[in-house]
This record gives structure tokens, sequence and C-alpha cells, in this order.
């Protein structure tokens, strides 16, 4: 069954070419249609187009097609182009000529948007979900080793003292820049659409505000040609929302790979959560954080993808559009699975609490030892040339266990700080 189908016979060939994999993507999308539907359905009965059996009927065929969907029991067959053709001919077998209606005042065009923004909602608030409860986690490692230091590198050379604690929290702070930008992207998202119909409006006296509010949106887009062009937009500014949470998260995965090298020794999981080598007994790789890297910097080129697919296209619909779902639909699943491994994973980590009592790390104290000077009267760069040339002839002994006050700094995290930060993200 297709929507715009007039009777005419349609090439296989052609067919398999537009329909692509719409029948698998479209079934995240399902529940989403159904609730639009019904909403527009209820729309169309409050300005009389659809009498109050009629309603009723509707309402309950919908019902059960939204039971079947959350069962995971519904399904698009060969015999349909796409999720929106299944529903309307599963209701109208269902209820006879009532669902014949439901299209009134719509098109494909905005069925598909409203799904969509839907769609995007919701998993962008699940990823909210996850970041944050992720953010606790690294804050939670955070305070718990906090006192015990960690070398910092800069250009991969030895640099200056930093700490676990400073490094866990670090992360947890980038992750709250992240959610700002899932912030901006839900702000898009959370307009409605529908009865936008093919980009045009409806000469249909239909009720734009009241489906805003019985889907939940904060907003609708006023102007149909915008709501129209936000197709493509919403699914770039999420997939940068998406790249940006990726970005944070590839480069935690690529310190954890570092950190777990024998050349570092930072850092350990379980047995477990390593794999082997088929021929060197000793390997324990840390398979799921390179995964993690390898998963997060596919999802990064997500945002160009998409604005290779649209950059050019002028207003209003364009088959291209069809294509948005195959970027980013399974990339919010790579992600989501890509944080709950790496916040699943971390909540086992095991730290080295010995790691500088390695000689070579006592450079680390150079510029604490420099600041020492200062302190006693030493002018800066007097200072400087002093431990330059104190570490070149071999006197340079290092001051340790000076305390970093300021904050932000390794004895001040302002842990609670970030966490309000969160909160307010």
């Amino acid at each position: 069954m297709k929507l715009w189908d007039k009777g005419l016979p349609t090439d296989q060939k052609i067919d398999a070419f537009t329909v692509g994999n719409d029948r698998v993507l479209d079934l995240v999308i399902a529940k989403y249609d159904i609730a639009a539907t019904l909403a527009h359905a209820k729309m169309l009965h409050r300005i009389d187009l659809i009498s109050s059996e009629e309603i009723k009927a509707i309402e309950k065929g919908l019902a059960s097609l939204q039971e079947e969907v959350a069962k995971g029991i519904f399904s698009i067959g060969e015999d349909f182009e796409d999720v929106h053709s299944k529903i309307e001919f599963e209701l109208i077998r269902r209820i006879g000529e009532a669902g014949k209606k439901v299209h009134t005042a719509r098109s494909r065009n905005d069925q598909v948007l409203v799904a969509m923004h839907l769609y995007l909602k919701d998993e962008l608030i699940s990823i909210k979900e996850q970041v944050s409860g992720f953010v606790k986690v690294l804050l939670d490692t955070a305070d718990r080793y906090k006192e015990v230091l960690l070398p910092g590198y800069t250009h991969l050379q030895i640099a200056m003292p930093s700490s676990f604690g400073l490094w866990f929290s670090a992360y947890a702070e980038s992750f709250v820049d992240d959610l700002y930008m899932v912030n901006a992207a839900l702000k898009i998202v959370d307009q409605n659409p529908l009865g936008s119909a093919a980009g045009y409006g409806s000469s249909f006296p239909i009720d734009r505000e009241y489906t805003t509010k019985e889907l939940g949106f904060e907003t609708l887009k006023y102007n149909v040609v915008a709501a129209q062009m936000s197709r493509g937009k919403s699914e770039k500014s999420v997939s940068f929302a998406l790249s940006s949470i990726a970005a944070t998260l590839s480069k935690l995965a690529m310190d954890v790979c570092l950190y777990m090298g024998q050349n570092f020794g930072f850092l350990s999981i379980p047995s477990e959560f390593t794999t082997g080598s088929s021929i060197m007994p000793h390997k324990k790789n840390p398979d799921v954080f390179e995964l993690i890297r390898g998963k997060c910097n596919k999802i990064q080129g997500l945002p160009y993808e998409l604005s290779l697919l649209t950059n050019n296209l002028p207003s209003g619909y364009h088959r291209d559009f069809q294509l948005l779902k195959e970027g980013i639909v399974p990339a919010i699943q790579e992600l989501k699975a890509c944080l709950e491994m790496a916040s699943y994973s971390l909540k086992n980590i095991e730290v080295n609490t010995q790691i500088l009592e390695d000689e070579k790390y006592n450079y680390l104290f150079s510029v604490d030892t420099l600041n020492e000077l200062v302190i006693g009267g030493m002018s800066f760069r007097d200072a400087y040339k002093k431990i330059g040339r104190d570490i070149e002839e071999g006197k340079y002994q290092p001051v340790k266990g000076i305390t970093h006050t300021h904050i932000g700094s390794i004895n001040n995290l302002s842990l609670p700080e970030i966490e309000n930060k969160l909160k307010q993200a």
C-alpha cells in the first residue's frame, strides 16, 4: 500500500530503490506516528470533520496498534512502503470507513516530520539522562581518588602533577558542556510541525495549537514552509549534539587505552572487561574502549554527512530527506550503547596509587619548586633560569607535597560546583 497510489503499477526495481530500508528504520518512529495520528484525529473531531462515533473507533483502533508496537509484534511487510501506509491500512482494516478519514488535512511530509520531531525529542531526553548519570559516576570516582596523584602531560612529555580527581572531574565538566549542545538541539526539535501538510498548509480550518498541546510540544513551528524546512535542520542540530558528546567520550576512551598500556600502567579494569590474544597469553586488550573510540569517531562525522545531503536543497520537500534516517537513527543507538558501556566499565576501574614513586616523574614538580623560589623573593625569570640550570647539571631536587589552593586545581576540585552545573544543564 502506498498513500500516493492512484491505481497505476510501479516498476519493482524503482520501488525497491525508492523505499530502501525505510521499513526497518520506520519501526523506531511507529509509536510516534500513531500518537500524532491520534492527536490529528482528535483535532479533526473538534472541527467537526470526524464524528463522535468515528473518533471513538479511531481511538480504539490506534490503541490496539500502539499495544502491538509496545509488545514488539508490529511489523511493516513488503506490501507497504512505510510506517504511515501500514498504520493507515491497519486502522482501516480494523475499524472500517472511519480509518479513511485520518489523512484529512495531512500529508506524509508532515507525518514523518512530526514523528521524527517526537522521536528525536524523546531520544535527546534519554541521552541527557544517560550523560547525567555518567557525569555522576565520574564525579563520584573523582572524589574517591582525589588524593591520588597522576602525571600531567603536554606534547606527550611529562609536564606537571595532576590527579585522578582532576582527570575524572575534567571529563565530568566537559560532558556538561555537551549537555548545553543537547539542550540547544532539544529547543529546535521541541516544535510542532504538524499541520504544515505538504509544506504549504491546508484550506481546512485545522487547530494547530490543539495538536501542539496534545503532543506535548513546547511550541509550534508557525510558518508552514519553515516547518517543512526543519526537515534536515532538526536532524543536523541533533547530530551536532551527538557529535559533541562523542568527541568527549572518544577522548576519554583514548586516555583509558593509553593509561592501561604497560608503559604507563596508570589504571586497570577487571579481566572480564578485556579481551585476549589468540597467540599471546599475557594480553588484556581494552577492546571496549577501543570500540567506543572508533564508534564515537564515526559519530563525529555525522554532521558533515547530513550537511552534504541537505546543503544545496531549495525549500520544499525532496526525497533526499528520506536518507537522513539512515544516519541519525543508528548514530543515536550507537552513542547510547557507548555511554552505557563506558559508565559500566568505569564503575569497576582500579587506579595505581604508586605512580609517582618512579623517579622519572620528579620533573613534574619543577614548576612547584620554581614557584617556591618566587614566593621566597626571587623573580620568576631568575627562578626559571636557576631550575633550568639545576636540571641540566643534575642538581635538581623536587619540592613535593605543595598544595594547589585555587579553584579547579588538584587540591580544590570544586566538585559541588560542577555538580551544580550539571543540575542546571
